[in-house]
């Protein structure tokens, strides 16, 4: 591995200890003040990284980490009741919507370090004077585009992202009825299609096209939040 790929892992490691934790957490806290303790029950109220470790989605976001220009990966999903959140199907998409948007704030902390870094010319001197502070930069740059990627991803209206509650959320209680059948299919076959998709970004050139939409949108959010060029 380069030291491009070795910084994405160290980052990746990161994201396993704090920023699934994190992410997690947001879901179940936010569930606990809409009214459904089901995950407080379950000790998942927590930032214990061994709560939330999912065997599957930590390896892969390791290994793509390690190999692959976009790295992704997921934790132990979140046990929510929609029934006893308030608000119904809003309520829900509020819930869903809480991990993606910690991964967008810790993507803007992460950032806002390396713009004062880039800015400083006093700090560039002293990182590049030494080649740990070299790659603990690097790593800090590879933990904002990862958590940037981590929130696209997790916005894929494609259940079981978050993307698909914050979609249904925007229904109305009618409009959840008339298409109920729809919405039932797409929630039956829609792990399957993407894991297609993530299947096909690995072994087609570029990545396919999750891989290109995806990579579009966060390396522009990715610019707009550290000012680097993607």
């Amino acid at each position: 591995m380069n030291e491009q790929n070795v910084a994405a892992l160290i980052a990746a490691i990161i994201i396993l200890l704090v920023g699934f934790p994190i992410h997690e957490f947001s879901h179940a806290w936010t569930a606990n003040r809409l009214g459904d303790a089901t995950a407080r029950f379950m000790g998942r109220i927590s930032l214990d990284p061994r709560r939330h470790f999912d065997p599957t989605g930590g390896i892969l976001l390791l290994v793509s980490a390690a190999v692959a220009a976009i790295p992704l990966g997921w934790a132990k999903p979140t046990p929510v009741n929609p029934s006893n959140l308030q608000g119904g199907h809003r309520g829900e998409a509020l819930v869903a919507a809480a991990g993606p948007v910690s991964n967008l704030v810790m993507a803007t902390a992460g950032a806002f370090v390396v713009r004062a870094i880039s800015l400083s010319g006093d700090f560039q001197s002293v990182i590049l004077a030494n080649q740990v502070l070299v790659m603990g930069y690097d790593v800090l740059v590879a933990f904002v585009w990862i958590n940037v990627l981590l929130f696209c991803f997790n916005l894929i209206p494609l259940p079981p992202l978050d993307g698909w509650a914050v979609v249904k959320g925007f229904l109305s209680p009618y409009q959840a009825y008339q298409y109920r059948f729809q919405l039932a299919q797409l929630e039956r076959y829609g792990p399957m299609i993407l894991i297609g998709l993530i299947a096909i970004g690995f072994i087609l050139p570029g990545g396919g096209p999750i891989s290109l939409v995806l990579g579009s949108i966060a390396g522009f959010l990715f610019s707009l939040l550290t000012g680097f060029s993607t």
